[in-house]
């Protein structure tokens, strides 16, 4: 691809970084414009630009916080304010990388649900990377897992529920692997 295709295939996918990767000298509103503000600064207004930012952060549940601070914001409206400037660009594919990471059960469940409602409604293909089991499972029609640089298993949640794969099978229950007897090792030392 030329650099003109490349651009136009990366605006089809969007990224929700980890830590909301909010700039903390800009508003809540000129975060979420920010990416439309770089990508689109030839094709849309300043009154379109705002219509976007103000859908993108009603669709994350944060009507009418443009002019907050980041450094006002709770952990969880960090991460859904990171959210609504990934939907602003509309895109068909939204990476997530570890949305879930730092927060409480509460906004887990509540960044869960965004992720879901987000698909369904505006038909995007979701991403994501996660060490949190009950997200993946919540939010995974289809699951990979990776270790030691190999994919150890690709299939439906059952697939996982099932799988008789001992490595899996101790990530998903949380169990450390067998290994030696902790009372021989701190014995011999």
């Amino acid at each position: 691809m030329n650099d003109e295709q490349l651009t136009e295939v990366r605006r089809r996918v969007a990224y929700l970084f980890q830590g909301a990767a909010l700039f903390d000298s800009l508003s809540v509103g000129e975060n979420v414009a920010y990416g439309l503000r770089e990508q689109f600064w030839d094709k849309m207004t300043e009154e379109e630009i705002e219509a976007r930012v103000a859908q993108s952060l009603t669709l994350v549940g944060l009507p009418g916080i443009e002019g907050m601070r980041p450094s006002d914001l709770s952990g969880g409206m960090k991460k859904r304010v990171g959210l609504a400037r990934t939907l602003a660009l509309q895109p068909e594919v939204i990476l997530y990388d570890e949305p879930t990471t730092g927060l409480d059960p509460i906004n887990t469940a509540r960044i869960n649900h965004l992720i879901m409602g987000i698909q369904r409604a505006l038909k995007i293909t979701s991403v994501v990377v996660t060490h949190d089991m009950g997200t993946a499972f919540t939010v995974s029609d289809r699951l990979a897992m990776i270790g030691r640089g190999r994919i150890l298993l690709v299939g439906t949640k059952d697939d996982f529920r099932t799988t008789r794969n001992p490595a899996v099978r101790d990530f998903i229950e949380g169990r450390a692997p067998e290994t030696e007897d902790v009372a021989a090792l701190l014995s011999s030392s």
